[in-house]
């Protein structure tokens, strides 16, 4: 995962869906793929770039594969960018 990766994937306004969608839970590649009109091939595309991205976690339970939020690349992100505004976020 490189911070090139993570922005290049928040650039996607489909994977920003996708992650609106994994913010209040777990959800299959099927769940996720009944919120667009798209194949799912392309779905898998896009959770693909997700994960390399190091945005979203997947964790095989059963005969199924679930996305989760990894929260801590969120985190990082929103540090980066309220350094880059000055502000100190330790002093709060």
């Amino acid at each position: 995962m490189s911070f090139n990766d993570t922005m290049k994937a928040l650039a996607d306004p489909t994977r920003r869906d996708i992650l609106n969608l994994l913010k209040n839970g777990s959800k299959t590649a099927g769940e996720i793929a009944g919120n667009f009109d798209m194949t799912g091939a392309t779905i898998s595309h896009h959770l693909s770039q997700l994960k390399k991205a190091g945005l979203i976690h997947e964790a095989k339970q059963k005969n199924f594969i679930y996305y989760s939020l990894n929260a801590s690349v969120f985190e990082e992100v929103l540090l980066w960018l309220n350094a880059l505004k000055g502000e100190n976020t330790h002093e709060k």
